[in-house]
C-alpha cells in the first residue's frame, strides 16, 4: 500500500494546491493523509491563553477554496488546538492525535521534545511502539534513528530503502517549502517529495 503524508499546510491555498497535484500525478493510488497544522492559527500562544470565545474567523485562517481542498483524513495539529482553544469550537478538537497505519503511527510532532535547532531532542514516545513515525512539525524533512539524524543527504523523488529498524521521518512542511513523503508499505521504502 502506498501513502502519501503532508502537513504543515497553514491554510495555504497555492502551495496546497500545487501538492495535491504532484500526489495526483506521482502517486494516484495512494491515500492521502493530513499530519496537523491544516489551519494556520491568527492568535500566538501567549495571548491564546488569555482570551477566549473569540470568532472563527478572528481566530484562524479558514476559507472555503481551502477547505475544498481538505478531502483526506487527518490527525489535530497545535494550530488546531490553539484555534479549539481561543474559539471553543469543538470542530478541530474531534481530529485524532494520531493515526495508526501499516507499521506505523502519524502525528503531528508537537508531542515530541525538541532542542533549540529544531531536532527532535528524545525519538522515543511511550504510546507509540510502531517501527515507523511519520510527523512534521518542524517544517524540515528528516529521518531520524536513537535519537540522531540520519546524515542522508536528501534527495527529492529517490527512494531510500528502510531495514528492519524503528525509524521518525519528519515529512516536511506543504507551506513556503511544497514537500511531502511517499511510503511504500509493501517495499518498505520512503521517498521525499517536492512540487514546484
Amino acid at each position: 500500500m502506498k501513502y502519501a503524508f503532508l502537513g504543515d499546510l497553514h491554510s495555504n491555498i497555492e502551495d496546497t494546491k500545487a501538492v495535491l497535484n504532484h500526489i495526483k500525478e506521482t502517486a494516484p493510488n495512494a491515500i492521502v493523509y493530513g499530519l496537523g497544522d491544516l489551519y494556520e492559527c491568527k492568535i500566538g500562544k501567549k495571548k491564546a491563553q488569555m482570551v477566549s470565545n473569540v470568532p472563527l474567523k478572528e481566530a484562524a485562517i479558514v476559507e472555503e477554496k481551502f477547505e475544498e481542498l481538505l478531502t483526506f483524513p487527518s490527525i489535530r495539529g497545535n494550530q488546531e488546538e490553539r484555534i479549539t482553544l481561543v474559539t471553543g469550537i469543538k470542530r478541530f478538537a474531534n481530529l485524532p492525535e494520531k493515526i495508526m497505519i501499516e507499521d506505523a503511527a502519524i502525528i503531528h510532532g508537537h508531542q515530541i521534545n525538541w532542542d533549540k535547532n529544531w531536532e527532535p531532542s528524545d525519538t522515543s514516545l511511550t504510546d507509540i511502539d510502531t517501527p515507523l513515525l511519520f510527523f512534521g512539525h518542524s517544517h524540515r524533512s528528516g529521518i531520524y534513528r536513537k535519537n540522531k539524524k540520519l546524515p542522508i543527504n536528501i534527495q527529492f523523488g529517490q527512494e531510500l530503502q528502510l531495514v528492519k529498524k524503528k525509524y521518525w521521518i519528519n515529512v516536511g512542511s506543504v507551506v513556503d517549502h511544497r514537500e511531502w513523503c511517499l511510503y511504500d508499505s509493501n517495499a518498505r521504502t520512503i521517498t521525499f517529495m517536492k512540487s514546484m
